[in-house]
């Protein structure tokens, strides 16, 4: 997590996606149907927005159904948005 002030211009980040190493998705925050300031306005004309609340935006193109693929037990997916960092999580499949 980040401050504002250390993103001055969230609309133009880098966003990444890989699984076990190969990349997945890489787009750029530019590239998002709505700013975040349309999002926040949206969102906050319907709930509360209280610190620490956090918007989920979705994904770019490239998701694994889209080409047949699913995440499969052991599997590493990695997400990386320029200037805020990398987050790493295993895939288990629950039995």
């Amino acid at each position: 997590m980040v401050t504002k002030d250390e993103i001055p211009d969230p609309h133009t980040m880098r966003i990444s996606l890989s699984v076990n190493g190969e990349i997945k998705q890489d787009s750029n925050t530019g590239n998002m149907v709505f700013s975040v300031p349309e999002l926040i306005e949206f969102i906050s004309k319907l709930v509360t927005l209280e610190p620490g609340d956090i918007i989920s935006t979705g994904t770019p193109s490239g998701t694994g159904i889209a080409r047949g693929e699913k995440l499969k037990d052991g599997d590493i997916v990695e997400i990386e948005i320029e200037k805020i960092g990398v987050l790493r999580n295993p895939v288990k499949q629950s039995r």
